[in-house]
């Protein structure tokens, strides 16, 4: 069933009402752990999270829903982290190069740390996720980019919004198709892939 929007029932405004969303998530993305998606219940979700039936349907019509939230949350999450990495990165004040590998770096060592989530994110995104919403989650990215690469005084010889693009283009290809495939949950060779995409992004940055 593809989602063609993120429905929400009821949007938290209160913090109590925020906790109690981010309550479900939680439960959903805990469970989602230990099982595949279209094995989980609503009641599985609620029980988890500490509150009834009832509470759920506050929110949320359906399991897909939340669903939809949940990766949404989460590349929304991945994207400001991006973001807050450019600080860190530019410290040492480095060239445009080394700048763009630190970037690298601290992505995959963040979805490293959840590797076997993003694995079934990224499965559950091409499932349900329809093509607006995809194509949605994919600009937040690139805009992502955009910001972290005018961060470094260097920008201004490059054409941003095209180098942008093209990072996003090979490390979410990369990583994404690097661990659905993954006869494990998680990939073994984590500095491997980080080579190899590094080496792919450096011939777009020789030439931008």
């Amino acid at each position: 069933m593809k989602i063609t929007s993120i429905k929400v029932r009821r949007k938290p405004k209160q913090s109590r009402a925020r906790f109690t969303q981010d309550a479900l998530i939680d439960s959903f993305v805990q469970l989602l752990l230990e099982k595949e998606a279209n094995a989980i219940t609503i009641r599985e979700i609620t029980d988890l999270a500490g509150v009834g039936l009832g509470t759920f349907y506050e929110y949320f019509s359906q399991k897909e829903d939340l669903l939809a939230l949940t990766i949404h949350h989460y590349v929304q999450r991945n994207a400001l982290s991006l973001q807050q990495a450019s600080e860190k990165a530019l410290k040492p004040s480095p060239n445009f190069n080394t700048y763009i590998q630190a970037l690298i770096h601290l992505q995959l060592e963040r979805i490293a740390e959840h590797g076997s989530l993003w694995k079934k994110l990224f499965l559950l995104e091409r499932q349900i996720s329809n093509t607006e919403i995809y194509q949605k989650h994919y600009s937040q990215h690139v805009e992502a980019w955009c910001f972290v690469l005018k961060q470094h005084p260097e920008h201004v010889l490059m054409d941003v919004e095209w180098l942008a693009l093209n990072i996003h283009r090979i490390s979410y290809g990369f990583i994404s198709q690097t661990l659905m495939v993954s006869q494990h949950d998680q990939i073994t060779d984590w500095e491997r892939l980080e080579q190899d995409i590094q080496i792919a992004i450096y011939g777009f940055i020789q030439t931008s």
